[in-house]
């Protein structure tokens, strides 16, 4: 279930909610009780193998020496 991240527009503090994908535009009250809050803009940080760069010059038949 992902987590969103939301900020209480009356006490200014911050907080995360883990909820379903279609309830992510529902009202979130903050944890003091305020309802005036808003969604904020959260980026996803990429790892692993798919995130790191092929070497350069590693294959293909202009860059493996296949062609001839």
């Amino acid at each position: 279930m992902p987590t969103y991240a939301y900020r209480c527009r009356d006490c200014t503090d911050t907080f995360e909610l883990q909820r379903p994908m279609s309830e992510s535009g529902a009202p979130a009250p903050c944890p003091e009780g305020h309802t005036d809050t808003v969604k904020l803009l959260t980026t996803v940080a990429l790892t692993g193998a798919a995130a790191t760069p092929a070497p350069a010059g590693g294959g293909g038949c202009c860059g493996g020496g296949c062609c001839g």
